[in-house]
């Protein structure tokens, strides 16, 4: 396997790195940085950056202004965009709109990819994804789905719960997953587009989570007698969790590639201030123990790129890779953590410190090891494949 990448490839990589470098790491200083993510006037402001740069939309077709890659082409740029966690925003492939940008472009109607998508491969709009509920309801586990959707007329009526949906406070638009009664019948879980705001969404309240890289930050959602006529369901009645997979296959690997190039950074902090502070005569990579943190640091972002490329590379052939995707995203979300404590811990009282852009790496990329399934989930998934296998 030839794992070199095309020279117009690694030119891309370089100017997106270049870009990141020079024009949005200036920004993470930036007091419009919030608690629940960049606000409005600075995801605008980066926005125009990258469309200045002509680096908009790197997973988006042409057809709607994007980059057209390939998906290894997007574990490429997408990594690099990463390099600071406010890249992927001004680049418009930071999640929840990356994925839903996806999902649109495979299900939509040309009428609502006009309505809804373009405006925000234009960057003017965001987007929410609204399927995750409260107990009872659905988490790691879909089939819990509580939300109902009824038909009464051209219309269905929905009402739920929803919470931790990332982006929803100045979202333009939602997609709802909802389970469907159509009279009296249940046809499994139905999306629905939703322009907002509009009555019947309203959102309770913003949580306080320990990551603040999204735009919006994460909500909590009440769907109360939300009205949505038939002409904007996504996709077909009772496809929801088909359409889910379109949706989340992809975006678990596109999560590894931006994270990856997180990790990178925090480790680039870590090994520059090794090789500059001393102690005990002399710097900190000469010290075993930091050495060798550093060189297990080197181990792990390797083979979590080698991983990550593979994986897009399949999905490249036409192969599902769903398999492949649980597994690389319990790699990659582990050892990316792995990654960030370790440059928290050869930093030492810098690292827990805003001094450096580490302790809030570390802090944002915890919750990779949670979103998109947690690890717990995707290792279950794996074994039972595997009984399957040598059944």
């Amino acid at each position: 396997m030839d794992f070199s990448l095309p020279p117009e490839l690694v030119e891309l990589q370089e100017r997106v790195r270049s870009f990141v470098e020079t024009r949005i790491i200036p920004f993470e200083a930036d007091a419009r940085r919030s608690p629940h993510g960049p606000d409005e006037g600075l995801r605008a402001d980066l926005v125009a950056e990258a469309r200045s740069a002509g680096l908009l939309n790197p997973q988006v077709s042409t057809d709607f202004g994007g980059m057209g890659l390939s998906h290894l082409g997007k574990a490429v740029v997408l990594e690099a965009s990463g390099y600071s966690m406010l890249g992927p925003i001004a680049m418009n492939c930071a999640a929840p709109d990356e994925g839903n940008m996806h999902l649109m472009e495979a299900v939509a109607t040309s009428a609502q990819k006009e309505r809804w998508l373009r405006p925000m491969t234009e960057g003017r709009t965001r987007s929410c994804f609204c399927m995750t509920e409260p107990h009872p309801g659905a988490g790691a586990d879909p089939g819990r789905l509580s939300t109902t959707a009824v038909k009464k007329g051209d219309r269905f009526v929905i009402n739920g719960m929803k919470w931790l949906i990332t982006g929803a406070d100045g979202a333009a638009f939602a997609i709802i997953m909802a389970r469907t009664i159509v009279d009296g019948q249940e046809l499994g879980a139905t999306m629905f587009l939703c322009d907002l705001p509009t009555p019947g969404f309203r959102i309770q309240r913003s949580l306080d989570t320990m990551d603040s890289s999204f735009a919006g930050g994460h909500a909590v959602v009440e769907l109360e007698g939300l009205e949505i006529p038939e002409t904007d369901i996504l996709g077909e009645i009772g496809q929801g969790f088909r359409y889910a997979q379109v949706r989340l296959v992809p975006a678990r690997l596109t999560h590894c590639m931006r994270w990856l190039g997180a990790a990178q950074r925090a480790h680039d902090i870590a090994t520059c201030y090794a090789k500059e502070r001393e102690a005990f005569g002399q710097t900190l990579i000469r010290h075993e123990g930091v050495g060798f943190m550093l060189a297990d640091t080197e181990i792990d972002l390797h083979l979590t790129r080698l991983g990550v490329r593979h994986c897009a590379w399949l999905l490249d052939q036409g192969n599902r890779a769903s398999a492949e995707s649980s597994m690389i995203k319990v790699h990659a979300s582990e050892a990316c953590f792995r990654v960030a404590d370790r440059a928290v811990q050869i930093l030492g009282g810098m690292g827990v410190t805003r001094e450096t852009e580490v302790e809030r790496i570390f802090r944002d990329i915890r919750a990779f090891r949670i979103y998109d399934g947690p690890s717990e989930v995707h290792r279950w998934s794996i074994a039972r494949r595997l009984e399957r296998r040598t059944a």
